[in-house]
């Protein structure tokens, strides 16, 4: 079982979604939508996980590994709507990564309502995105 993700630029922020399961199995493709995310844009990162089902050890290390590759690129990764099965515990050494109830909560903490709709928005996602 894999991941689809959906990555939208809005201004300044990006929002990665994430759907289905990161496990082991996810982790390369996870990884690869950090690279597409790191590519393009600028400003903060915000990880949203409604869509995701479940993670693993490994699923949770590859999110903090993410905010290391983020924050070397001069981007912070926020996280939205963490799965219900447990918590991200990063290590001492990874940079700090907010956590935010949903979708909503993280872009209202960016002064943006979650019904904005910019002229300038982008979007790139997988084939396999639930619509």
């Amino acid at each position: 079982m894999t991941i689809e993700w959906r990555y939208t630029i809005e201004q300044d922020l990006g929002i990665l979604s994430v759907a289905g399961h990161l496990g082991p199995a996810a982790v390369r493709r996870f990884d690869g939508a950090v690279g597409w995310v790191a590519a393009r844009g600028t400003g903060p990162v915000v990880l949203d996980l409604t869509e995701l089902r479940s993670w693993s050890a490994e699923g949770q290390l590859a999110i903090t590994e993410s905010a290391r590759r983020l924050a070397g690129a001069g981007r912070s990764l926020e996280l939205a709507a963490i799965p219900a099965d447990g918590s991200l515990v990063p290590s001492g050494d990874c940079p700090d990564i907010p956590v935010h109830h949903d979708l909503a909560a993280a872009l209202a903490a960016h002064a943006r309502p979650s019904s904005a709709t910019d002229e300038g928005q982008q979007e790139w996602r997988t084939d396999g995105w639930p619509t």
